[in-house]
């Protein structure tokens, strides 16, 4: 090899070497930042404090703030937050949005912002993490407010006013809620249709806020509002909670038709979304269908069905099972079983009403036979006080379902023997019956077949030229019937007892049962 050629290879390898050692260099750091982050995730589960100092560790490895440094920062705050560390969660927060304006691209940290928020909210269940929460949001909305980041800048205010609904802070959610109203306006002050999605979020915020403070009046206005947004595609979640209070509302006037299929639809959408609610707007479903009265099965839907025997919702099954079989003993065992039923304040405010015409059916059923009976015996056999007993008579009474009165002295109550019904009823009977007998009365007299001819009716001597009959023949009776057969004549033609042309008779004959009726007196 000549001098050139070791020169010339010389050189080659000095220059080689130069720009190799300069790539393996930047190439070795990057693996070593990776390796440290991918090190500390998997130390997340079985030492999170450990996997805190690596993620925190990644950032001081990089020159210039970048990539790594962002997702090292993300994992150490989840963390801090999910261990209580709030005021650590709440310092590094602030140390990666020094990250948003320059080492990240704008896409990627809103939406890493935007998950960021949305970890945080999911996992609040503390006074601490609700302040942690309100700092959070506010060191991002000042982060962005010079961004012309308008989209996050919307959701982030939308989290905050969740938060303080949440903490049934009204006054401040109140101001909010006005706020992102102006922001999804267009000049004229009419709603703008692009920004749709949050209307109904805002919404939906304002209807959860007057469904809780009983504000029926602007919550019906803001209902029948949002159902006329057709310019977004809202999360089903989002439609669920307007549905969800849509029933609840509907309930508070109990129109129970209208809440029946508000809660459905919420039902439908929540379980669309995969949101837990859906078990509880079951119950609220289930709960409306026995307010109704109805007979029909509110688990023979289709969407309903799969739950049917899903044991989160047995206790309810169960109810419903017991209201439609109008089984007033198993009904409220069900309920004194299953206390968990009542721990819900909305369905514990409307169950009442169904035990109560649970109660005032099976009252309507039990007494049914009896002229004459006590309210102990009521008491005894519905298993509720003599006073719930006298309420719930008293208020068959005052709806004319039950024409009695009662004795409070003795504690007695004394059916009329016929009601205002039974007496238009027996009049329709009485003047029916007093047709059929002239009818009859007509028949024997003027029919031809039946007309007196020398002495003998005129059948009796037509039977005798034609079949010659004698001895215990029709012609050798006697013309008047005999005294059973005359009682079954007078009964079946003329509708009544002995052929009496009215139905006095069966006055008696209803006091008669009455006697099986006057013994439910002895059985209290």
């Amino acid at each position: 090899m000549s001098d050139d050629d070791d020169f010339m290879q010389d050189s080659g390898d000095e220059e080689y070497d130069f720009e190799y050692e300069d790539e393996d260099e930047d190439e070795s750091g990057d693996v070593g930042i990776e390796n440290k982050y991918y090190n500390a995730k998997q130390m997340k589960i079985d030492n999170p404090e450990e996997a805190i100092d690596e993620f925190l560790g990644v950032p001081a490895l990089e020159q210039d703030k970048g990539d790594w440094g962002f997702k090292g920062l993300k994992q150490a705050i989840k963390l801090e937050f999910r261990l209580g560390r709030y005021s650590d969660a709440v310092e590094h927060y602030r140390e990666l949005l020094t990250y948003v304006k320059s080492a990240v691209t704008r896409n990627y940290s809103e939406k890493s912002i935007n998950n960021m928020l949305d970890y945080i909210e999911k996992g609040s269940d503390e006074e601490r993490a609700y302040q942690c929460m309100e700092e959070f949001y506010s060191l991002t909305l000042r982060s962005f407010q010079n961004t012309n980041n308008e989209r996050l800048w919307l959701k982030t205010n939308i989290k905050l006013a969740r938060l303080w609904l949440g903490r049934k802070e009204y006054s401040q959610l109140s101001k909010k809620v006005r706020e992102l109203h102006r922001a999804c306006q267009r000049e004229d002050g009419t709603d703008d249709p692009s920004k749709g999605t949050y209307l109904l979020e805002l919404y939906a915020l304002e209807i959860q806020m007057y469904a809780e403070t009983k504000n029926n009046k602007r919550l019906k206005m803001l209902y029948q509002r949002a159902l006329r947004v057709r310019s977004a595609v809202p999360h089903p979640k989002i439609m669920g909670i307007i549905r969800e209070c849509g029933g609840k509302m509907h309930m508070s006037e109990e129109n129970w038709e209208e809440a029946q299929s508000d809660f459905f639809e919420s039902f439908r959408n929540y379980d669309e979304a995969g949101s837990m609610q859906r078990i509880q707007v079951l119950k609220y479903l289930v709960l409306t269908t026995m307010l109704m009265k109805s007979d029909i099965n509110p688990f023979d839907s289709q969407e309903t069905k799969p739950y049917k025997n899903d044991p989160r919702i047995s206790a309810m099954t169960d109810l419903v099972d017991a209201f439609q079989r109008d089984d007033i003993h198993d009904y409220e065992d069900i309920l004194s079983k299953n206390p968990d039923v009542l721990a819900d304040p909305f369905i514990a405010e409307n169950i009442d009403e169904v035990s109560r015409n649970m109660r005032v059916r099976a009252v309507l059923k039990l007494i049914a036979p009896y002229t004459r009976f006590t309210l102990k015996f009521i008491s005894k056999h519905i298993r509720i006080t003599v006073p719930e007993a006298q309420d719930i008579v008293s208020f068959l009474i005052l709806d004319k379902k039950l024409n009695a009165k009662i004795d409070q002295e003795h504690g007695t109550v004394e059916v009329e023997s016929t009601s205002p019904s039974d007496l238009e009823r027996l009049q329709s009977l009485q003047e029916w019956n007093a047709s059929l007998r002239a009818l009859w009365q007509t028949t024997l007299n003027e029919g031809e077949g039946f007309k007196d001819d020398g002495g003998q009716m005129g059948v009796h001597g037509g039977m005798r030229g034609a079949g010659g009959l004698t001895g215990g023949g029709p012609a050798n009776q006697s013309d008047e019937p005999s005294s059973s057969s005359r009682h079954r004549r007078g009964r079946g033609a003329g509708g009544g007892r002995g052929g009496r042309g009215d139905l006095a008779g069966l006055l008696p004959e209803r006091q008669d049962r009455g006697g099986a009726r006057r013994r439910g007196l002895e059985a209290s």
